[in-house]
């Protein structure tokens, strides 16, 4: 049977129901797809392209029935491939889950407790009791959450339930980072110096980063995912990184271990994936580049790396090998190094489950991980010789998330979609989502809207349909990071292949500001505003004569619109003359020719400045002639007037800014988790004032200036939002 892969390997996404199949598929593809998945998520089907043999052989016995232990995107992953398996499937869920795409598309689905992680998703006896009733064979925990629980794989080993990942062994071993680094020691791959033990508290903490020597990196010995790590370059960081790691440990993985080692400065951040079977089998799937991250999380990957020659990629795999047949390791696992300018590379840990970042290795190579995962938990061997796996073409994931980049590269953003289209309509794109239109993004759980992955014969082509597919990718009701997804991609510094994990902040060192436009971006993009603003214009002067109108209607006849526009408090002279589906615009003395549709309705609209093709979207127009038009990924706001409302606007009075110097307010929705202050306190500019959890990561608010308490408006265990006030000064 065809399903996620066909023939060889062209990998099929989901999209909207109603719609044609794309001609390229095979058409027992486009049955497979009709017949097994619901209509609520029948999305068009998008072959990406023919890789190598990894075809599904339907004599091949495995389970009957799967339980996701996991939400979203990843639990939707994993039922794709069951159901080209034959396999039904299991998905548990939270009461706010309920009406999520993965349950829709199961064939059973479990509520397993309210929205709280501890209460529902990490609740084992809940999860175990699904299992039980719903007499699933095997559980898929995906990653995060339960997926390196030793004791989660015990308790489903003794109900003679398979736990679809490595024994409770390799992840004792490989999940904790201090025994799995003695462990890489002993299988003599390289590591990092640091402290093989567990910290006990902050003041061994200080000693013994003193002893290493500044920096270093403090991290959860259990988890991953950039959770509970924190880099310190002094005394006073590694006490506070101390406290918000393990509390962050605490709650993400229920175990607040840490340890402590040298931190790497200006390192690449490249991993090994790696697949074990039951007979002792064990390959690498070549490499992954993960270097662009924000707080230790992965933003941008792509599958090979620039960096890597055929010599390095060789040596870390055969490493990243010897490292898992030291624990006898049976499944998809990933090996992560850090690799310094001269390609020396150290072990950073192993994560022991299926990779977020997977996609890009499975297009490079043609195999469906997920799929092998399930082979090898029903006992098979590999299929595959070490000299089986190649590397075609280049891929590239965007981790599309809803953050707001312009707050320390993306803090968290709440709400509920009101508008969103996956760009899987154009070649070489793949969108794993677990959303679709009215799903609501919650401060309970990862703010991940997608993974956007791109493919192409080489990196070049990889990246430009990534910028395109960024652009062609409608998000609306939710701030999202698209802006700073498309800055990266399209950076000098990341295209030549010079990035390490702090291209971020060396690349933005006061920030993300979005696209900063040049003069010939900054013409067209006016040219664009102002024509949007005309064909708006010019849709509400039309009106349909029937015949019987009792009040005859003057059209004006207009020539030409003489406008004033400003942006980033710039006034802009424009003068716009419309010719059939041509504007003609004269912007600062330069003349520019946009051609589009004008199709209004649409939130895509592709328009043509002089030759250079461009898709924008309008995502406000108002009537006082403000404008929010998203430009080459940036979203940038305009005051578009014609020349009499120029003139009369000069006498509205302006909105003071409000005095935010003594005011402390929320920037993310999250839950107060501590309040450092009371009102009489004195405070210095700097000083923690409190602590709030958003998204399973934990933030110190402080103050803004030296003052003293006059107010506090929340206490610990408070919802806030966005902009909630939290604390007044004097």
């Amino acid at each position: 049977m065809a399903g996620f892969w066909t023939g060889a390997a062209a990998l099929v996404t989901a999209g909207r129901r109603g719609r044609r199949w794309p001609q390229p598929l095979m058409r027992s593809v486009a049955l497979w797809t009709v017949k097994h998945v619901p209509h609520y998520s029948r999305r068009y089907l998008v072959a990406s392209r023919t890789l190598c043999s990894a075809g599904y052989d339907s004599n091949e016995k495995t389970f009957d029935k799967i339980l996701i232990a996991n939400r979203g995107e990843i639990a939707c992953r994993v039922i794709k491939t069951c159901k080209k398996m034959g396999i039904k499937t299991v998905a548990i869920h939270s009461d706010v889950d309920a009406s999520s795409v993965h349950v829709k598309m199961a064939d059973e689905a479990v509520c397993v407790g309210p929205a709280p992680t501890s209460k529902s998703y990490l609740n084992m006896d809940a999860i175990m009791d699904a299992v039980r009733n719903t007499r699933a064979q095997a559980v898929h925990p995906g990653y995060g959450f339960l997926s390196e629980n030793k004791e989660f794989a015990k308790r489903l080993a003794a109900e003679d339930v398979i736990f679809i990942g490595p024994d409770t062994h390799a992840i004792q071993a490989m999940g904790d980072k201090i025994e799995s680094k003695l462990l890489a020691k002993k299988a003599k791959v390289n590591t990092i110096p640091g402290f093989d033990g567990v910290v006990k508290d902050a003041d061994e903490a200080v000693r013994i980063a003193r002893e290493i020597g500044y920096p270093v990196m403090i991290k959860a010995s259990a988890g991953g995912g950039g959770k509970g790590m924190r880099i310190a370059w002094d005394d006073e960081e590694t006490r506070d990184g101390f406290r918000f790691s393990s509390q962050e440990a605490a709650s993400s993985f229920g175990d607040d271990r840490l340890l402590i080692e040298k931190f790497i400065d200006n390192p690449r951040h490249i991993e090994i994936q790696v697949l074990g079977d039951k007979h002792g089998n064990a390959l690498w799937l070549n490499e992954r580049e993960c270097s662009i991250q924000r707080r230790n999380q992965k933003v941008v990957e792509e599958a090979p790396s620039i960096f890597l020659d055929s010599e390095t990629r060789r040596a870390m795999g055969e490493q990243a090998v010897a490292l898992a047949k030291a624990v006898n390791y049976s499944s998809a696992g990933t090996v992560e190094f850090l690799v310094d300018s001269k390609k020396n590379f150290y072990f950073l840990e192993m994560n022991t489950r299926l990779q977020v970042e997977h996609p890009v290795t499975e297009c490079i190579t043609g195999l469906d991980l997920v799929q092998e995962m399930i082979r090898v938990a029903k006992g098979y061997p590999l299929r595959h010789k070490q000299a089986d796996i190649p590397i075609n073409g280049w891929a590239v994931e965007c981790r599309v998330y809803a953050e707001d980049p312009y707050k320390s590269f993306g803090l968290p953003s709440v709400g509920r979609l009101s508008q969103y289209e996956e760009p899987i309509r154009l070649p070489g794109v793949r969108v794993d989502s677990g959303i679709q239109p009215g799903s609501d993004i919650s401060i309970y759980y990862d703010p991940m809207i997608s993974k956007l992955i791109t493919y192409g014969s080489d990196r070049m082509e990889a990246l430009k349909r990534m910028e395109d597919a960024l652009d062609n990718y409608v998000i609306r009701g939710v701030t999202h990071n698209i802006a700073l997804l498309r800055e990266v991609i399209i950076n000098s510094r990341f295209i030549e292949g010079n990035i390490n994990t702090k291209f971020l902040s060396d690349v933005y060192p006061d920030g993300f500001k979005g696209h900063q436009l040049t003069e010939t971006e900054r013409n067209q993009f006016l040219a664009v505003a102002s024509s949007l603003f005309v064909a708006s214009q010019l849709r509400a002067q039309h009106f349909q004569d029937h015949g019987n109108s009792r009040v005859p209607i003057v059209k004006p006849q207009v020539a030409s619109w003489e406008l004033s526009v400003k942006l980033h408090d710039e006034i802009h002279t424009v003068i716009a003359s419309k010719s059939g589906p041509t504007f003609s615009v004269e912007v600062d003395g330069s003349k520019l020719n946009v051609t589009s549709t004008w199709n209004l309705a649409s939130p895509l609209l592709s328009v043509n400045v002089d030759g250079t093709q461009r898709t924008i979207q309008c995502l406000s127009r108002e009537a006082g002639g403000n404008m929010s038009i998203q430009f080459l990924g940036t979203v940038y706001k305009v005051r578009i007037l014609t020349k009499l409302a120029a003139e009369l606007h000069k006498f509205m009075l302006e909105k003071a800014a409000e005095d935010t110097s003594s005011i402390l307010r929320s920037p993310m929705p999250g839950v107060v988790v501590a309040i450092s202050v009371k009102p009489g306190d004195l405070v210095a500019e700097g000083q923690e004032i409190c602590v709030i959890e958003a998204m399973k990561m934990q933030n110190s608010m402080t103050a803004g200036k030296t003052g003293k308490v006059k107010s506090v408006h929340c206490k610990a265990g408070d919802t806030v939002g966005e902009g909630d006030l939290l604390v007044e000064l004097e």
